[in-house]
Order: C-alpha cells, then sequence, then structure tokens
C-alpha cells in the first residue's frame, strides 16, 4: 500500500484537510467507476500549514484509510506547490510522488502590461538565455492552429517567465538527486495557473519545452486558462472560448510531450469537465482541495446546525483578512448573516449548496461557499471551531462518507466522456 507513478492515465487529486475524507473520496471513485486513477495524499505546504498538519501526517491518515477500504487500484500522492528545496525534502522523505513546483515567486505579472521598452530595460535581469532560440519561428500544431513567437511574444515570455523556468528547472533537479538517491520513480506537475492573465500559447510551449530540454521530468502542465476558476464554485465564462483555448494548449502537450493538461482550482468546476476530457482525450489531471472541507461543513450544518450558525458569524468576521490570498468575487454583502436565514435547511442551501445549473456556462455560483471556503485555516487552527469541526465530523463519519461519495461522484462522471 504505497503511493506510485500514475503516467498519462487521467487523474484526479482529492486534498483532504482534515484527515478523514479517503473513506468518502474511495466510496465515489467505486461509484464513478472508469479509468481515472485517484491521488489521495495530496496537500500544499500552505495548507499543511494552515491545518497544522505534516507531510508525514497526511500522507499516514491516507494511507490507513486506504487500508481499512481495502484500496487495490494504483494511487498517486501530490507533494503540491512546492517551492523551496526544504518543501521538497519534506514531502520526498515522507513518500511522495508526485512533485507540484511552483515557481511563481518568480514570476513578473507586470510583463503581461509592460510596454516594449520597458520590457527591453528587464531583459537583462530576467535569466532568459534561450530567447534567441524562439524568435521568429512559427509552430503548426495539429488541430490547425499558429503558435507565432514573435518578438514581442518571445520578449514578454522572457520578462515575466525566465527566472520561473529557471527556478523549475532547479526544483525539478533537486526532485530528481533525492529520489533517484532513494531509488523511487517520481513525477514533476508544473504549476503557472496562479497569474491575473491567461497564459499565451506562445507561453505554454517556451516554458514546457525549456523544462523538458533541460531534464525536468514533466507529467503535467497547468496553464491559467482563459475565464474565471475562483475557489468553491464553478466555472466562471464562456465554454466555447475555454473549448478553444484548451483544444491549443492540449495540441502543445501532445506535441512536446505528450504530458497531462492539468486543473488547479478543479473542485466545483463541473460545467467545463466534458469540454477538458474530450480536449485532451482523457489525458489530464484534476486538482482538489478545499471543496472535500465544505463538505465537511455540510456535516456540521446537518448534525449541529445551531454551532454551524455560530460558525458562519466566524467566518464572516475572518472572510476580508483570510481571502487575501485567494482569486474569489465574493463579498460580505452578497451572501446574508446567518440571523437572516430562519429555516437551517435554508443556511445550508444558501452557504453550501451548489448543484443550482452545471449545464455549460451555466453553473452555480455561492458567495456563501467562497466566505467558508476561505477561511478554512482560520477555522481549523481556532482552539474552539478546529475542536467542533473535527469532532463532529468524527463522531458522524457515515454522513461524511455520503456527502463527499455523492459529491464527487458528479465530479468524476462529468469528467468520463
Amino acid at each position: 500500500m504505497q503511493p506510485r507513478t500514475l503516467g498519462l492515465a487521467p487523474s484526479f487529486g482529492f486534498g483532504d484537510r482534515l484527515g478523514l475524507a479517503t473513506p468518502g473520496h474511495v466510496e465515489a471513485m467505486r461509484r464513478a467507476g472508469g479509468v481515472i486513477r485517484g491521488i489521495f495524499p495530496q496537500q500544499s505546504i500552505r495548507e499543511m500549514t494552515r491545518t497544522q498538519r505534516s507531510a508525514a501526517g497526511v500522507m499516514r491518515d491516507a494511507i490507513q484509510a486506504l487500508q481499512a477500504e481495502r484500496w487495490a487500484d494504483p494511487f498517486g500522492a501530490d507533494a503540491d506547490h512546492l517551492k523551496t528545496p526544504a518543501d521538497i525534502a519534506v514531502t520526498a522523505a515522507a513518500g511522495f510522488t508526485f512533485f507540484t513546483l511552483d515557481p511563481s515567486a518568480e514570476v513578473d505579472p507586470d510583463a503581461d502590461s509592460d510596454n516594449e521598452a520597458t520590457l527591453r530595460s528587464k531583459l537583462g535581469r530576467a535569466e532568459a538565455p534561450w530567447i534567441e532560440q524562439y524568435r521568429g519561428q512559427s509552430i503548426g500544431l495539429a488541430n490547425g492552429t499558429k503558435v507565432d513567437l514573435t518578438e514581442e511574444a518571445c520578449l514578454r515570455a522572457a520578462v515575466k517567465y525566465g527566472r520561473a523556468i529557471k527556478l523549475a528547472i532547479s526544483l525539478s533537479a533537486e526532485v530528481r538527486r533525492l529520489m533517484d538517491t532513494a531509488g523511487r520513480d517520481y513525477e514533476i506537475e508544473l504549476s503557472v495557473d496562479e497569474t491575473d492573465h491567461p497564459t499565451s500559447l506562445a507561453e505554454h510551449y517556451i516554458i514546457a519545452d525549456q523544462c523538458l530540454s533541460n531534464g525536468v521530468k514533466l507529467i503535467s502542465l497547468a496553464p491559467r486558462f482563459v475565464g474565471d476558476f475562483e475557489k468553491g464554485v464553478d466555472f466562471k465564462g464562456k465554454i466555447e472560448a475555454l473549448t478553444t483555448s484548451l483544444d491549443d494548449h492540449a495540441a502543445i502537450a501532445r506535441l512536446l510531450g505528450p504530458y497531462k493538461l492539468s486543473l488547479h482550482s478543479g473542485s466545483d468546476k463541473l460545467s467545463m469537465y466534458p469540454a477538458l476530457a474530450r480536449a485532451t482525450g482523457g489525458c489530464f489531471h484534476v486538482k482538489t482541495a478545499g471543496t472535500s472541507y465544505l463538505e465537511a461543513l455540510r456535516v456540521v450544518a446537518r448534525h449541529e446546525p445551531k454551532s454551524f450558525r455560530r460558525l458562519i458569524d466566524f467566518c464572516r468576521g475572518r472572510y476580508e483578512t483570510d481571502k487575501a490570498t485567494y482569486h474569489v468575487s465574493a463579498t460580505l454583502k452578497s451572501a446574508p448573516e446567518a440571523s437572516a436565514i430562519s429555516s437551517d435547511q435554508g443556511l445550508e442551501r444558501i452557504y453550501l449548496e451548489m448543484w443550482s445549473d452545471v449545464r455549460p456556462g451555466r453553473g452555480f455560483t455561492s458567495p456563501g461557499r467562497q466566505i467558508l471556503h476561505c477561511t478554512f485555516g482560520s477555522v481549523l487552527t481556532d482552539p474552539e471551531w478546529g475542536p467542533l469541526v473535527k469532532g463532529v465530523v468524527a463522531d458522524h463519519r457515515d454522513t461524511y462518507r455520503e456527502v463527499l461519495a455523492d459529491h464527487f461522484e458528479r465530479h468524476l462522471r462529468a469528467l468520463t466522456v
């Protein structure tokens, strides 16, 4: 019962911030069937810090649950959003096999809007000696799209991602060193999705080509796609535009790799899952995290409704501070206070429900879910609320298993086309 590499098989990452969600994740996988592989131990360093968990603890909780469930299929383990060699060392020692590298600290987001003079003034500090290699090329993709590596496209890519590419290659070398020393196989995912503007085709091509030519064992790449991928709600944008973008990015991944396209902030984006599955031909990875925590709060809402009311008040008091690191649009005014909602069922619907409409481009958005989503760290580390939430879920494991199974069966079936 050890995680392994999953290769190009379609895969789905289940985040578990309480260490109690794996049985529900397994039940969803069994109900959905199909060929999607599960990644059960998955947590970022940021999440571990906010939930006061360790890499070893995340791995232990998932493995013990998988053993109890008699899970026999291959599964992976994702050390998410790694930024430093120290992050890599602690997760490699814990047995993780899938390393998501996040060089976003070295991305220059201003490059998207800088004028040419500013870009040229920054080029010397961008550490992108490869720029001459790409200038003037036009890459034909199998779907008929051309990736034009113009002077401007290369200049912006160099300034925006030059230092980030260098960091990603360095972090990958550290993963390789540690895993080769341990005699263990591994996979690399690269995250470049945490930017304000979508990843251009030229940027995708250059980033992936540089990583692959420098020995990065790239199994998946997470671009910033068009549209909005906010936490806790469905995709917001035009499915037609997203479908075209997915087709193009998937064509680059097939040309250079193949490697999987990865969807971060993948929780609850059911309206666009079929487009992702079709564009990639099933060569995808979807990463979820906070949605399992929200289903834990559903357990609290059903078994301790009075506590859930007070918890909403606590989360509303923390939201303005805690949302700083998230891409969300909810405001406190967009969701009513708990005292303004008379029924317990209404409280759950307004703050946790999201299945109102999952037709393409018509996904339901819930400000209440976003408020609860962003404040998970404050809740789980609070001396009152952390033990209460964990205690209620631990006392009602059957309910948690059932709501998770229902929730994720919807996800997995939407990805199977």
